[in-house]
């Protein structure tokens, strides 16, 4: 009697071991919809641009802009009160009664100028190039007049000198601009290649382009390129490094967790809104009220305070941007890695 033949079930293979990224390909926009959809997209993006730029810098004034009086409490009440009269709400006032202590407190920006009150003959202004011409007619202007109605003479020494490499202090924002950008293309151009790459390798390549990134810009903006920025190489190779991480990796995540919607959404949030609240151009002081909390929070912002802390301000807001651009990094890692390890998971379940 003949065995019936036996059918053996075909051994369903592994999972791989490391997680890869590959999103289903998604079919384009046709028709009429395919016509005016990027239209819309690339107009409303040019538009929110012009927008926050415009109200940013079309007028720009400085508010509680913070400065230092050094005298007595009458002297500093009074230079208040002229200050207050000269541009309603530009100043926060603080009372010094040590020169060196105002002077320590300009180099370490926690001001952005101090006046040494004189006794009706003469009267100094200590200032610091590095913030930019425009901070130094913002406060010279106002303590000018505050001088004269005191029948003062006002000088005014420069502390904390621009490089000379960095005569109207932009350095720091073409380095801040340069580097979102690259980051943001990074971003696109990643899943445009590779768009099933595995997540060990994208975070790999991430990582090379960081520390790649942070090395050019720090040569170029360096001593051994047009000494812009005159903070140490490594100090400042690492901060850029961080926000190409920040910023590229970020980039990663809207588009991992957004699709085509992501790149708009990246552009939006880190190249407008982030490049406009830097404080690469003005300090963040000038910024509209509805603007300023974002400099303290997107990638820009931090890393633009912290190069010009390590350049020129005794390390002012390097912790912070180091800390907050850490955690942009780590979270669009967390978050690329909870989407790419999900993605088998539901396509199996399907």
């Amino acid at each position: 009697m003949s065995t019936p033949p036996t059918t053996t079930e075909p051994r369903q293979a592994h999972p791989p071991h490391h997680v890869v990224d590959a999103a289903l390909p998604q079919r384009g926009a046709t028709g009429l919809k395919g016509v005016l959809l990027p239209v819309v997209i690339v107009l409303v993006i040019g538009s929110l641009f012009v927008s926050v730029f415009l109200a940013a810098f079309h007028a720009p004034e400085p508010h509680d802009l913070p400065v230092a009086v050094v005298g007595t409490g009458a002297q500093a009440e009074q230079v208040g009160d002229g200050l207050e009269q000269a541009l309603p709400g530009g100043f926060e006032v603080e009372h010094y009664t040590d020169e060196d202590t105002a002077r320590q407190a300009v180099r370490d920006r926690a001001v952005y100028a101090a006046y040494l009150a004189g006794d009706g003959s003469s009267s100094e202004l200590l200032y610091a190039g590095a913030n930019g011409p425009s901070v130094t007619t913002t406060v010279s202007g106002a303590f000018s007049g505050v001088a004269r109605a005191s029948g003062d003479r006002l000088s005014l020494q420069d502390v904390a000198p621009a490089s000379a490499g960095d005569s109207r202090g932009m350095s720091v924002f073409y380095a801040g601009f340069g580097i979102v950008l690259a980051g943001f293309l990074f971003g696109m151009m990643t899943y445009q290649m590779a768009p099933r790459l595995e997540y060990r390798w994208r975070m790999a390549s991430l990582g090379a382009f960081s520390v790649l990134g942070g090395s050019i810009v720090a040569l170029i903006t360096g001593s051994l390129g047009f000494a812009a920025l005159p903070g140490s190489f490594l100090g400042l190779a690492g901060v850029i490094a961080l926000m190409a991480a920040a910023v590229g990796g970020t980039t990663m995540a809207f588009m991992r967790l957004f699709g085509k919607a992501g790149m708009s959404l990246a552009s939006v949030i880190l190249l407008t809104f982030g490049n406009a609240t830097s404080g690469g151009t003005l300090p963040t002081a000038y910024l509209p009220d509805w603007l300023h909390p974002l400099s303290s929070v997107l990638p820009v912002g931090v890393g633009v305070r912290a190069l010009q802390g390590l350049s020129h301000f005794n390390n002012d807001g390097l912790l912070v941007g180091v800390l907050v651009l850490a955690a942009w990094a780590l979270a669009a890692a967390a978050a690329l890695y909870w989407r790419d390890s999900h993605a088998p998971r539901r396509r199996a379940a399907g």
